[in-house]
C-alpha cells in the first residue's frame, strides 16, 4: 500500500557521512550523561514501601498524589489496579531508614489519605528491599543482552553478518539515545521504561528488516546499479511504507503520552524517542554501516545465473541475474 510513489530515488547515502557524525556526536553525550548523571531509578530497583488503598467510590489518583506529595514524598508512584477504586501507592527508601522506620511510611500516608476521605482503607503495607531492586535491574539487563543477542542471530541466518553487525549497532545507538534523554532530565526509570526500551529494540530492527529485504531485492533486479544507487532505491521505494506503519503507531503512542497520564507518561515518551530515532538509525545508520562494511551482491545472491531479459526498455537488459 502506498499513500504517494517517488520516482527519482533520494540520495540518502550522499549525506550519510554528516549524519553519521551526528549520530556519533549524540551518542557519545547520552554515555557521558549514563556516566555522569546516572539513571533515576524508580521504586522498583531502588526499594521502598508498596502500599494499596481502597475507597468506597471510583478513586481520584491526582488527588491522592497531591495529597501523598504533601507529605514531602517527591519520588512517588500512584496508580489504580484491579477497578477504579483501588489505589496502589509507591513510597521511595528514604535515606539512613531501617526497614522498621521504613515500614511507618505507610502508617503515615494513611492518616492523611484518611484526613482527605474517610472511605480510604488500608489493604497492603509491604517494605521492597535494594537487595530486591538489585535483582530487578540485573534481570533487566540480562533481558536486553538475550533481545540483542536474539536478533542478531535472526539478521545474520536471514541476510549476512554484515547486515546484522549494521542493524545491531544502530538499534543500540536508539537504546542508549533513549537512556541517555533519561539520565539528562533524570525522568523516573521504571519497569515499564524498560519495557518500552526493549519493544523499541525489536521496533528499530523490524524497519531495518525492510530496508535490508528491500536492498536484497534490488540487487537481484538492477544489476547496472551501484551499491549506493541500490541503496538509495531501496530506502526511496519504502518511505511510502514508513510513514504509514510509524505515523499510525506514533499517533498511538502520543495518545497515550498526552492523555494517559503519569502512570503512562514516561513510558509513551521512551517509545516516542525510541520510535522517531528509529526511523533515522535504519536510515542513515544501518544502511550506511552496511555500505561501509562492503555489503554487495555477492554476499545476498547464490546460487547460477536465470535468464536474462531481453526488453530494451529494461535497465537489466543483458545482464545475468
Amino acid at each position: 500500500m502506498e499513500f504517494f510513489k517517488i520516482h527519482k530515488d533520494i540520495p540518502f547515502m550522499r549525506h550519510a557521512l554528516i549524519f553519521n557524525a551526528a549520530s556519533l556526536l549524540t551518542f557519545v553525550l547520552a554515555v557521558f550523561f549514563l556516566f555522569s548523571r546516572g539513571l533515576n531509578l524508580s521504586v522498583e530497583f531502588r526499594g521502598g514501601t508498596l502500599m494499596q488503598v481502597s475507597y468506597a467510590q471510583a478513586a481520584d489518583v491526582n488527588q491522592v498524589r497531591a495529597v501523598v506529595g504533601s507529605l514531602g514524598y517527591n519520588d512517588v508512584q500512584v496508580q489504580t489496579f484491579g477497578s477504579a477504586r483501588d489505589v496502589q501507592i509507591r513510597l521511595p527508601v528514604e535515606k539512613g531508614a531501617t526497614p522498621a522506620q521504613q515500614a511507618l511510611q505507610g502508617d503515615k500516608v494513611m492518616v492523611a489519605l484518611k484526613r482527605a476521605d474517610v472511605s480510604a482503607e488500608l489493604r497492603s503495607n509491604e517494605y521492597v528491599g535494594p537487595q530486591v531492586g538489585d535483582e530487578l535491574a540485573t534481570d533487566g539487563l540480562k533481558a536486553l543482552a538475550f533481545v540483542v543477542a536474539g536478533i542478531m542471530l535472526y539478521l545474520a541466518m536471514r541476510f549476512e553478518w554484515k547486515f546484522a553487525v549494521a542493524a545491531i549497532i544502530a538499534n543500540l545507538h536508539d537504546v542508549i539515545i533513549i537512556l541517555g534523554f533519561f539520565a539528562f532530565f533524570q525522568w523516573d526509570f521504571s519497569l515499564a521504561v524498560l519495557a518500552a526500551v526493549l519493544a523499541v529494540l525489536g521496533y528499530s530492527v523490524n524497519e531495518s528488516v525492510v530496508i535490508f529485504d528491500r536492498i536484497r531485492e534490488n540487487f537481484r533486479r538492477y544489476r547496472k546499479m551501484n551499491t549506493v544507487q541500490i541503496i538509495d532505491s531501496a530506502i526511496t521505494s519504502t518511505i511510502s511504507r514508513t510513514i504509514i506503519t510509524h505515523g499510525c503507531t506514533q499517533m498511538m503512542v502520543l495518545s497515550m503520552l498526552l492523555f494517559g497520564g503519569e502512570t503512562l507518561h514516561y513510558f509513551a515518551l521512551a517509545l516516542t524517542i525510541g520510535i522517531l530515532f528509529g526511523i533515522y538509525s535504519s536510515v542513515f545508520v544501518a544502511a550506511a554501516i552496511a555500505m561501509w562494511l562492503g555489503i554487495q551482491r555477492e554476499d545476498l545472491i547464490k546460487g547460477g545465473p536465470t535468464k536474462t531479459s531481453e526488453d530494451p526498455n529494461d535497465p537489466n537488459a543483458g545482464a545475468t541475474v
